[in-house]
């Protein structure tokens, strides 16, 4: 089975107040799981990492639920996905543990995950998750 993941973060300021989605599609496109967390108060590429990161750690506690042969992540942000393949160094302190973090679960996976960036617009569905976080945090 190949999985599609989708992964959006935002934040109202930068920092300020900030959200992640993730959703994730099996192989016939239906949607087995999706999640919209509010984060506090982080940069947009911190929240970007969050909604990578929350991705993850779903594939890890479900991998023995689900025959997965291999994962592809899509994002829209191209630094997230550039520092992810390898072609861009981290180099904001602030980035340097989710890239860790993100790096070390995807290390214990039984199976291949790769990266795509993807247009705003493609990537509607966990765009509108992390705005639902954003809203909630601000009530």
């Amino acid at each position: 089975m190949n999985l599609s993941i989708y992964t959006d973060g935002g934040s109202r300021g930068n920092p300020g107040r900030s959200g992640c989605g993730v959703v994730v599609y099996d192989d016939k496109n239906n949607n087995v799981f999706q999640q919209s967390q509010y984060l506090g108060i982080k940069t947009n590429n911190e929240a970007e990492y969050f909604g990578l990161i929350n991705a993850l750690n779903w594939l890890s506690k479900n991998q023995s639920n689900y025959p997965i042969d291999e994962v592809t992540i899509f994002m829209d942000s191209q630094l997230i996905i550039r520092q992810m393949k390898g072609l861009y160094k981290v180099k904001a302190q602030n980035l340097i543990q989710y890239f860790t973090n993100a790096k070390d679960i995807i290390r214990d996976l039984s199976f291949s995950v790769s990266f795509c960036h993807v247009l705003r617009h493609k990537n509607k569905l966990a765009d509108q998750l992390a705005n639902l976080a954003m809203d909630q945090g601000e009530t």
